[in-house]
């Protein structure tokens, strides 16, 4: 347990990422916390009476990091996770924020859901949170009001089948979505019609993890984004597309940036096929799928090159037991909230991307295309949120380190070069060496 509870506090020694000269940089700065609010960022702050110092020598001190892709499964599904244990264990990652999606139990496609959900953080999360709101054949209409509310990240739609039962894969309610709503809209892009014709065509061969990309193959991905970038472009609206995994979508999204934003995610980058089947099974089952080294690699390039906008976890955890069923039986996703700044600070020690990389991806990129108020870079005046990472410090992922209910991640036994030290919300400490504090007040982010 945290004893500190104070919001006054001195930052010594560390890396600081800042915005100067309008580009993203290190340096060594120390930081003046006073009730909450960054108020200096000098060479050398000396001690002050009643305020707490801290030094990070060696450490970087990062603008407060956020995973815009979660699925804590509250209502109706907290046997997997709910929003307590899913922020708890965000804060424990490193994570500062999370947007998490509508597919619970019931989905959250109403104002009421949305409320149910935000009356429920406010009581129980850890750290900042925000909602989107899922998309059906019959809200289009509510969509418009349900945003509005303090709180709804943007709106989720489901192209095809996944976790829950939300699904839009009638293409006059695609119209509808672009033609009459407002707001970030971000897609599940997996043609509803190809996964069907695929699941026929396998038919009773389908029975093993391995085939899980041969199912929900390339084309099934490809087709749905070739639909959604049309849509954009008819009606002059950016769309946003998740956990994109294959090499032709990142040529396609690289030649209509104009009209998508898009993400990736740690898990999609770290793992390939057939590696990750014959090594976890049924673990290593996601929607999209984890897919060969030729879309491992092209992913990671698009990352390089900017091409990506943010990166997720897509958080989706499922109990073991749920996991141990036989494939296809087997419910598709992964967790990932905790172990998603762990992983991309491993990129950065391989040389993938640069820690300013990671806060343009995780930070700066979100509050741009979100329109974030109460989210800033480090700077004088701005609220005290950050993340605090050592990226010498090299851990092996341990399952007693996890905060998940469901008591597992496939970076289970990885080491992994970078590590988080400290989460901080408007000054208070929510983690610090691991340790995490019950003192606790977060809010929406919006």
């Amino acid at each position: 347990m945290i004893k500190d509870n104070t919001r006054n506090h001195i930052l010594k020694n560390a890396l600081v990422v800042q915005k100067l000269d309008g580009k993203l940089s290190s340096s060594k700065k120390d930081l003046l916390i006073e009730n909450g609010i960054i108020t200096k960022i000098e060479a050398n702050i000396l001690p002050i009476e009643g305020y707490t110092s801290h030094d990070y020598t060696g450490c970087h001190i990062l603008p407060g990091l956020i995973d815009t892709q979660v699925h804590f499964r509250e209502p109706g599904l907290t046997h997997k996770e709910d929003i307590a244990s899913g922020t708890k264990a965000a804060v424990k990652g490193g994570v500062t924020g999370v947007f998490e999606m509508p597919n619970t139990k019931p989905s959250t496609d109403s104002v009421d859901r949305i409320q149910e959900k935000l009356d429920i953080a406010k009581q129980t999360a850890y750290c900042d949170y925000a909602f989107y709101a899922g998309a059906t054949h019959k809200n289009t209409e509510a969509l418009n009001d349900i945003i509005k509310l303090k709180g709804c990240c943007g709106i989720k739609v489901f192209m095809g089948s996944s976790t829950g039962s939300l699904l839009v894969d009638n293409p006059e309610v695609l119209e509808n979505l672009f033609k009459n709503t407002t707001g970030i809209m971000a897609f599940h892009c997996e043609d509803e019609s190809r996964l069907k014709k695929r699941r026929l065509e396998l038919g009773d061969k389908l029975n093993k993890v391995l085939q899980h990309p041969e199912w929900r193959d390339v084309d099934t991905a490809l087709i749905a984004t070739k639909k959604i970038i049309e849509l954009a472009k008819k009606y002059n609206r950016k769309a946003h597309i998740l956990h994109v995994t294959t090499a032709e979508e990142w040529q396609l999204i690289k030649a209509n940036k104009d009209f998508v934003t898009a993400e990736c995610t740690p898990q999609h980058m770290y793992f390939k096929a057939p590696d990750i089947y014959e090594r976890i099974g049924t673990l290593g089952q996601m929607n999209p799928p984890i897919r060969e080294e030729r879309h491992q690699l092209a992913i990671q390039e698009a990352l390089k090159s900017k091409v990506v906008d943010l990166i997720g976890s897509d958080h989706a955890p499922h109990t073991l037991e749920e996991k141990s069923k036989d494939y296809p039986g087997t419910p598709s996703g992964m967790p990932g909230v905790q172990t998603i700044i762990p992983v991309m600070l491993d990129f950065i020690n391989k040389g993938l991307i640069t820690i300013e990389d990671l806060v343009y991806f995780m930070c700066e990129k979100p509050i741009e295309m979100f329109k974030l108020t109460n989210r800033k870079l480090i700077e004088v005046g701005a609220p005290a949120t950050l993340t605090i990472v050592d990226l010498n410090k090299e851990v092996k992922v341990d399952k007693d380190w996890l905060e998940y209910k469901c008591g597992w991640s496939p970076f289970t036994n990885e080491t992994l070069k970078g590590w988080p030290v400290a989460t901080i919300l408007r000054g208070h400490f929510a983690m610090k060496d691991g340790v995490i504090s019950e003192d606790r007040s977060p809010l929406p982010i919006n």
